[in-house]
């Protein structure tokens, strides 16, 4: 099975910049979007031989997470279950006869850290939703978790120690989801491979200068992980300040 993961930061401006073209020249099996920035009707996408699922946040022009499957899936559900937490479309949850998809947009702590408390409880939140599905069946979980988990996954981990997305208490929470039973699909394939990111700034020529961060992850349970067999990050795909990244795996 082919899945393919993209915060494209705003569909409609995508669709205007190739995401048509990379989306069928991927012919992905599932297609997982964040950062959609949509209200229910606002875009009408033919996709012929798929079926959509869409999660819209409450504030206009937000957020937002969107699933492209080929096969329809068994049960959809949106959200964690905690109206803190669920305002905001960053998840859908797709049931399958032997798995569960997991699509996802994690809160960024921001500048200054100033939303950090309620990052943390996303996080337990999360890994509690991940590891409830496991218990029933294995997970495939992809996401824009906002964190580069270790330093081999930014540029500069120096400058940035304590920023958001690379503060230690989101990445000690990567860790704890790691720990729970999931493996970071990339990494496991790829365990010492530089440069390799999925998000630049648009300032600074970031991206021409490979100046990134990788903080889009394919997770899986660990009793899947000897099934990865490719975990490609499209890194000359544009369209976004993130690109798409892959995963090929036997369920």
């Amino acid at each position: 099975m082919q899945f393919v993961s993209w915060n494209v930061n705003g569909l409609r401006a995508c669709l205007t910049k190739g995401f048509g073209d990379f989306f069928q020249a991927a012919g992905a099996d599932f297609f997982c979007l964040q950062e959609t920035k949509l209200q229910a009707g606002q875009v009408e996408l033919d996709l012929p031989g798929y079926s959509q699922y869409w999660s819209y946040a409450e504030k206009k022009g937000y957020s937002g997470t969107a699933v492209f499957a080929r096969e329809p899936a068994l049960s959809v559900t949106e959200g964690l279950g905690d109206p803190a937490l669920d305002g905001e479309g960053r998840i859908l949850t797709l049931e399958y006869p032997d798995f569960y998809l997991v699509n996802c947009y994690t809160p960024n702590a921001q500048e200054g850290l100033k939303r950090l408390s309620h990052r943390m409880a996303w996080d337990d939140a999360y890994r509690a939703h991940l590891q409830a599905l496991d218990a029933k069946k294995p997970v495939i979980a992809c996401a824009d978790y906002n964190v580069a988990h270790q330093e081999i996954d930014l540029k500069n981990p120096g400058p940035n120690r304590g920023s958001a997305g690379f503060s230690d208490e989101e990445r000690e929470r990567f860790t704890m989801l790691l720990a729970a039973g999931f493996t970071d699909t990339f990494r496991y394939r790829n365990p010492d491979v530089t440069g390799a990111y999925s998000w630049w700034s648009y300032r600074f020529n970031a991206r021409k200068n490979n100046a990134g961060w990788r903080i889009d992850y394919f997770l899986v349970s660990d009793r899947l992980k000897d099934r990865i067999a490719d975990t490609p990050i499209y890194r000359d795909v544009f369209g976004s300040d993130h690109c798409p990244i892959g995963l090929s795996i036997e369920v």
